[in-house]
């Protein structure tokens, strides 16, 4: 018989397991007494100290632990999300691109006059001086103290509803009215106020649809709206085109193209979205337009954002009229109505970031209430707006003002274009004017668009927005912002175009 023994096939036999356990035992002791003699002789006599032994090994340790780690190799650069990833990336629209180098080199009349002349950028600065004067009179006391009450600092050190105060929302209650000629009431509690309207219309978004559904926005739209409302829902924008012939006036029979087409490559409609009045162009949706487009949502079971964000900021002969004036006024489903508004444009105020959601929608309300966690407005800022807001005196004297100085702008400027032979669309409201410059593109293309941009850019330093990053189809429009200047600064911008335009083999 065999047994398989250590040192098998050495030991074998009846006396392997015997022999087999005792050999390696033995010679594990002849190996530590080999050792122990051999050992160095200050070993045992001065043994290191506890804090030498202990810094000795955590150095070992991290060298150790550094050389395996080089040792291995570089596995390439830590990863992060795709979604991150295609954020990060640098900008190729001419809007954003525009707006980088208007921002690195800023014109200004005495301190840098070479500079790049801001006309891309949506930013009333015409009334400052009446904000201005207003803040230097109420600030402090309108932060840290309520009405007839005493210093206090409770309200803007801890925690407020995200959604916004019921104060803030009485008081933008009481200023839209205000704002839209008292046509129109507005219910505070169904109003859901965040950091600016971007975040409103993103928001929107997520209670509205999934992931890969869509919108159908009329073109030209303003360009932000590709990057607040797709990059974190990732959500769909299809546009739908309207005319030069027709002012660029929204269509029924091209929203239903748009709408039929886009079934038909599968994808899910949830809603429309519209700016009224309209970025870039400035026109404004007529009481009869706002029914037809809440019958073709009723009949397509789908939403409508309306994006009013420049009601008050009027110049025109023509009245505005809010969606939520004609659901007042009508039987409709009001469940599918939701209307975004802010205080940046018509109050001048972007750096306030405030914006609201005014839905009649529960569900939306009760999502859109959590979600403006991530979107709230600051409490001192709060705070601020009710006392401004409900200063009746002022908001009626800046409005007034308001109005008269943006339609005085406005029509210098579009005089002035038109003594270079531009011509404007027609407009009533906003900060900007829709000129068509494709006199002066050397090409009738995008590419030719694109190409006069570069030169008004870089040659001129004028940074207007092209028409082609607003999903127009008509090449040579162009959106220019004039409430960023002031009036003696027109001129210097007529002249910079002006030379660009006597260098275009298609002179004017």
């Amino acid at each position: 018989m065999r047994l398989i023994v250590p040192l098998q096939g050495v030991v074998q036999g009846r006396g392997g397991l015997i022999l087999g356990s005792l050999i390696p035992c033995a010679l594990f002791y002849f190996l530590q007494l080999y050792l122990k003699r051999n050992r160095s002789p200050n070993s045992q006599s001065n043994p290191p100290s506890p804090s030498t032994s202990s810094s000795n090994l955590a150095e070992m340790t991290r060298t150790s632990s550094r050389s395996n780690l080089l040792s291995r190799g570089s596995i390439g650069p830590v990863r992060i999300s795709s979604l991150a990833i295609s954020i990060a990336k640098p900008n190729v629209s001419p809007y954003y691109i525009g707006l980088d180098k208007a921002s690195e080199d800023p014109y200004d009349r005495i301190g840098n006059p070479h500079g790049v002349i801001q006309l891309g950028l949506a930013e009333n600065r015409l009334c400052f001086d009446l904000i201005e004067k207003w803040m230097l009179d109420n600030l402090s006391g309108s932060i840290m103290r309520r009405k007839g009450g005493d210093l206090s600092i409770s309200g803007i050190a801890t925690y407020q509803p995200y959604d916004g105060t019921m104060e803030l929302k009485l008081a933008m209650a009481g200023f839209i009215s205000h704002v839209m000629g008292g046509a129109v009431s507005f219910e505070p509690s169904q109003m859901v106020l965040t950091a600016g309207v971007t975040p409103a219309i993103e928001t929107l978004c997520f209670c509205l649809a999934d992931h890969g559904n869509a919108f159908l926005v009329p073109a030209p739209y303003y360009p932000g709206f590709d990057r607040d409302m797709k990059w974190r829902t990732g959500v769909e924008l299809i546009p739908f085109h309207c005319r030069s012939a027709d002012n660029f006036m929204l269509s029924i029979t091209a929203l239903d193209q748009a709408f039929n087409q886009t079934r038909k490559r599968g994808t899910k409609i949830r809603g429309i979205l519209l700016s009224n009045p309209a970025n870039p162009v400035g026109n404004l949706l007529s009481r009869e337009m706002l029914y037809d487009l809440l019958n073709f949502a009723r009949e397509k079971n789908i939403h409508i954002i309306s994006d009013e964000i420049f009601a008050g900021s009027m110049y025109g002969n023509e009245d505005f009229v809010s969606m939520a004036e004609v659901l007042d006024s009508e039987e409709f489903d009001k469940n599918r109505v939701h209307i975004v508004y802010g205080l940046s444009k018509d109050l001048s105020l972007p750096g306030f970031r405030v914006g609201m959601i005014y839905s009649f929608n529960e569900n939306v309300l009760a999502a859109a209430r959590k979600l403006t966690r991530f979107s709230s407005i600051s409490a001192p800022t709060q705070r601020l707006l009710v006392s401004m807001l409900s200063d009746t005196k002022f908001i009626k004297e800046y409005i007034e003002t308001n109005k008269k100085r943006i339609h005085n702008m406005h029509d210098l400027f579009v005089a002035g274009l038109k003594e270079l032979g531009i011509r404007c669309a027609d407009s009533s409201a906003g900060f900007y004017c829709w000129a068509d410059m494709s006199k002066l593109i050397p090409s009738y293309s995008e590419k030719g668009e694109l190409e006069l941009w570069d030169k008004l850019l870089n040659v001129a330093k004028i940074n207007i927005t092209p028409g082609s990053d607003c999903h127009c189809i008509e090449p040579g429009w162009f959106r220019c912002c004039f409430t960023t200047l002031a009036q003696e600064d027109i001129p210097v911008v007529m002249e910079r175009i002006r030379k660009v335009a006597d260098t275009c083999t298609s002179c004017i």
